[in-house]
């Protein structure tokens, strides 16, 4: 196996936006995709959820709160169903917020309304910067086949076993994924290691390997504001809420849950699909281009990073770091206009509609009225995150981590002013608990991508993914908490 300089022609990330066949006009167009019935059933019950609320006075909502429970219960049902896309839901909730619950709505409001700009706001949050950053030096690294060579290299010290080499695989996935989307780390990962999973014997150990990758690739996603979705929707609902948690502060909160999770996840896998006599014989050879736009994006992804990990020390916000790399490799023409368009900006519009659902389910007093219902003040602090994150793993098995993360993190965030738990902690918990459902083929495209190459079964995908997300879970309930409470970082 040979990675070579050239510009690597892999599976696309996120093919849904990246360069796709041009518009077909005329009888011989492409069909769209059919709707399903669970995506008929969500979009019936979407309107129903809507209506519901203008029918019936709810005691303790007035009416500025009545509409925005319309606008929350028809999020849900077309963020769990899918009913159309989930960037879609999220223009949808923020147009709907300005003309039902703004100071610029359609029928009356109270005097203290939320601005319809802070609506709107939320198309260009800061976090929403960060991650658009994130998504530059990703797509850069794909395209100078930086991402491959990275892997190549740090795959070598771990030749000298199957399992030594498995630890090899996810560590390095791991660490790709923490700046680069999980669905293209994966992408890639798989580009890498496909002739490897040809030459071993079919079983166990094939097995082994192709699900180490999509796990690995899930939990390191956890480790940084830009390594998945939830972590930015959980920024931008503190941020909303002021306050602040820095780049390298989000890395001391999370790698620790990342690093020990990703060890149950490699004892599990190790010895239970390696043998530990496996043979495997790897030629990794790796060359990092040398022509002068590859050397520019080298530069501007170690600045940008170094930046990032440096916060504290210079005080740029992590947000506006997040900037730099667009304008420096736009500027200097390392990538292009096409580049920009190949971004996965429905993720972006996606993180933006959470930020606004939390925005309006807070200045509503939606959540006040939700969260009032149950005498959360009883509730042991423990076994109130371990509820939290069980239902934020449970979610995001079934529907989109990032939509599980849009419905959950505004609601639970409410929760710190009747309980022990800080908004902090409600969301970061929220938000990583989020990123822990990976038992389903559908739960991530990580695992969509793994179960298309054929060599894991569902139940194979279901017992790992509940290995890994049962304990992740635990550990985020009952030990996280503590290590954040002594360290003084929430």
């Amino acid at each position: 196996m040979t990675t070579k300089s050239q510009k690597v022609q892999r599976p696309s990330s996120r093919p849904s936006v990246r360069r796709g066949p041009k518009r077909k006009n005329g009888p011989k167009a492409v069909a769209q995709k059919q709707t399903s019935k669970v995506q008929r059933f969500g979009q019936i019950a979407a309107v129903v959820g809507f209506i519901l609320p203008f029918l019936f006075d709810i005691p303790g909502l007035d009416n500025v709160g009545q509409r925005m429970l319309s606008i929350f219960l028809a999020a849900i049902m077309l963020w769990v169903t899918e009913a159309i896309p989930l960037s879609a839901t999220a223009v949808l909730v923020i147009m709907a917020e300005v003309l039902l619950v703004s100071d610029q709505a359609l029928l009356p409001v109270a005097d203290a309304a939320p601005a319809s700009s802070s609506f709107f706001a939320a198309l260009a949050n800061p976090v929403i910067i960060l991650f658009l950053g994130g998504f530059m030096l990703a797509d850069g690294a794909a395209k100078y086949g930086v991402d491959r060579a990275i892997a190549a290299v740090m795959l070598k010290p771990f030749l000298s076993s199957p399992r030594f080499m498995l630890m090899g695989v996810m560590l390095i996935t791991a660490v790709l994924s923490m700046f680069m989307s999980n669905t293209a780390t994966t992408a890639t990962m798989f580009a890498v290691f496909m002739p490897v999973l040809a030459q071993l014997p079919k079983g166990k150990s094939r097995t082994g390997l192709a699900l180490s990758i999509p796990v690995a690739a899930n939990v390191g996603g956890i480790g940084t504001p830009v390594g998945t979705p939830p972590n930015a929707i959980a920024l931008g609902a503190l941020q909303s809420a002021g306050i602040h948690i820095t780049f390298v502060s989000w890395m001391a909160l999370a790698i620790p849950l990342m690093l020990v999770v990703l060890a149950i996840a490699w004892t599990w896998l190790a010895f239970v699909y390696m043998p530990s006599d496996l043979k495997i014989d790897l030629d990794l050879t790796a060359k990092f281009e040398t022509g002068r736009n590859a050397v520019i994006f080298y530069v501007v992804g170690g600045i940008t990073i170094a930046l990032w990990m440096t916060e504290p020390l210079h005080g740029i916000s992590s947000n506006t770091v997040g900037f730099v790399p667009v304008v420096l490799l736009m500027v200097s023409q390392v990538m292009t206009g096409e580049d920009l368009k190949s971004l996965d900006w429905p993720v972006l519009w996606l993180v933006a509609g959470g930020i606004a659902l939390g925005i309006g389910v807070g200045s509503t007093g939606l959540d006040a009225w939700i969260i009032g219902s149950i005498d959360w003040a009883s509730v042991p602090v423990a076994l109130l995150l371990l509820v939290l994150a069980g239902v934020g793993f449970l979610m995001s098995n079934v529907i989109s981590h990032s939509a599980a993360a849009n419905l959950l993190i505004p609601l639970g965030m409410g929760l710190g002013a009747t309980v022990a738990a800080t908004p902090s902690e409600i969301a970061v918990v929220l938000a990583l608990g989020c990123s822990l459902g990976m038992c389903l083929p559908i739960s991530t495209p990580p695992n969509a991508i793994a179960y298309s190459t054929g060599e894991i079964g569902t139940p194979k995908m279901v017992q790992t993914g509940l290995v890994v997300g049962v304990s992740g879970t635990i550990l985020l309930a009952f030990i996280m908490p503590i290590y954040w409470s002594f360290s003084g970082l929430l």
